[in-house]
C-alpha cells in the first residue's frame, strides 16, 4: 500500500470520527452576547471589560458609556 492510499484512509478515519463532534462554538458565542451599543447596534460578548466598551463609545462616536450602554457596570 502507497502513501496516498494510507492518506486516504487517515481522512476517511477522521471524517468519520468528526461527524460524531460538534466542534463549532458559534451558537454559544452568539447567545453570549449581551451589550448592544445604542447607536451602531452593535453586540458585544458579556466577557467584555467595561474599559473596551468605554473605548468603544467615546472611540466611535464620542460618547460616554452611559449614553451608548444600558447595562454596563461603571469604570
Amino acid at each position: 500500500m502507497g502513501n496516498g492510499a494510507k492518506a486516504a484512509m487517515r481522512r476517511e478515519r477522521a471524517a468519520k470520527d468528526g461527524a460524531n463532534r460538534s466542534g463549532s462554538q458559534l451558537k454559544k458565542n452568539e447567545a453570549a452576547k449581551t451589550y448592544k451599543c445604542k447607536v451602531c447596534m452593535q453586540m458585544f460578548l458579556q466577557t467584555m471589560r467595561p474599559k473596551a466598551l468605554q473605548e468603544h463609545a467615546e472611540n466611535k462616536h464620542n460618547k460616554k458609556l452611559e449614553e451608548c450602554f444600558d447595562n454596563v457596570p461603571a469604570v
